[in-house]
């Protein structure tokens, strides 16, 4: 079956280089003209499913693609984007969020460890090729969560995968 993973339209905290995992904030207006324009980009693609995170970001994305196409957009409460913790709203540079970000089975504070995060994005994976075998599915998510997703299918080192950072309304496809 055809995968294809869309990170969704710039925030605010992604245009100011914010850590940004669980708070729930909308796109800029940026960010829905990215969003129009991954639509337009990914409706001749013959998608039959398209499930989103249930954050307002992904949302908001899922549905520029839904009216272009005219598939209605699932939700999956397992694609929400990676929870930081204490660290949300931190600059991205802050070098104490890089070294926690490298602690594989360590929780940031108040939030998940990148091994759970792990989790649940491969049990979706795992569900969507038993669930949908012989369609085409888009899965609208976050930066975390397509980094996560990438895993799946391609191994990387350490600093590969907390470097990997796909941009805002990027698409990626895979075989599942």
């Amino acid at each position: 079956m055809k995968l294809y993973v869309a990170r969704h339209g710039q925030t605010e905290w992604n245009a100011l280089n914010k850590v940004c995992g669980s708070t729930n904030l909308t796109l800029t207006e940026l960010g829905k003209q990215q969003a129009k324009q991954l639509a337009e980009k990914v409706k001749n693609l013959d998608i039959d499913v398209i499930i989103a995170s249930p954050m307002i970001r992904a949302q908001q994305t899922a549905e520029a693609i839904s009216l272009a196409t005219g598939i209605s957009v699932l939700t999956d409460e397992r694609l929400r984007e990676h929870d930081y913790g204490s660290f949300e709203g931190f600059d991205r540079s802050n070098e104490e969020y890089w070294a926690q970000k490298y602690q594989f089975a360590v929780k940031f504070p108040q939030g998940e460890s990148v091994l759970q995060l792990a989790q649940r994005v491969y049990n979706v994976l795992e569900d969507v090729k038993t669930t949908y075998p012989d369609k085409t599915v888009l899965l609208v998510c976050h930066g975390g969560v397509s980094r996560m997703i990438k895993t799946y299918f391609e191994d990387m080192n350490n600093d590969e995968f907390f470097h990997y950072s796909p941009e805002n309304a990027f698409v990626a496809s895979y075989e599942l």
